[in-house]
């Protein structure tokens, strides 16, 4: 358990910054949250290509009961607008991290044996698209609206063009489509410190 500590820590950490990063934005469409969270998936791969699909899963779960706490916590804080965070948003978060990181462990356990970068690209674009489609459309598409009645997601659901440009569509699905964009960049970038760091773990394993 304590060779798996590095990897509880790393994913405990992205989780805080990410939850407290959120609440900043960064130009119209973005948070500086969606700058950091995105590395939680380099965390799970890493720990799945050194030690297996098992550690993996641990520090999916670790990082899950810290994204609750944060939740729990973003519930007692007041701001401009209520609490910063809301039973759809805790839901949305709670969901989105579990299911998309349980299902990026998952793909890369079966691609393991391909090319090197195969199982952490694929893994990652299939997770990371999950975690952007759960968490907008849970926190705040109106279909959904029964999750928190009280809670007013109307300003969510305003028409406007996709990332300002496009067709009319409910402002959140521009918020996930930027979210989601930059992930798949990231998911690029991030090919070359998982080499780096799987190779420094463990040098026999390409």
């Amino acid at each position: 358990m304590t060779r798996h500590l590095p990897g509880i820590l790393a994913m405990a950490a992205i989780v805080v910054a990410s939850n407290i990063l959120v609440q900043f934005l960064f130009g119209q469409w973005l948070t500086w949250g969606a700058f950091t969270y995105p590395f939680a998936f380099l965390v799970t791969d890493v720990m799945n290509r050194v030690y297996g699909p098992a550690a993996a899963r641990r520090v999916v779960a670790a990082g899950f009961v810290v994204g609750v706490i944060c939740s729990l916590i973003g519930t007692q804080i007041v701001g401009e607008f209520g609490p910063l965070v809301t039973l759809r948003i805790a839901l949305a978060s709670g969901s989105a991290f579990l299911v998309a990181q349980l299902m990026d462990v998952a793909i890369f356990d079966r691609l393991r044996a391909g090319r090197w970068w195969r199982a952490p690209l694929v893994s990652t674009l299939v997770g990371a698209s999950l975690d952007t489609a759960i968490f907008f459309s849970v926190a705040f598409s109106a279909a959904l609206i029964w999750i928190e009645p009280a809670n007013d997601v109307s300003w969510a659901n305003e028409a406007v063009p996709l990332l300002g440009a496009g067709p009319l569509l409910p402002l959140w699905v521009s918020l996930g489509v930027a979210d989601w964009l930059v992930k798949l960049v990231l998911s690029i970038a991030a090919l070359v410190p998982f080499r780096a760091l799987v190779t420094k773990l463990s040098p026999r394993v390409a």
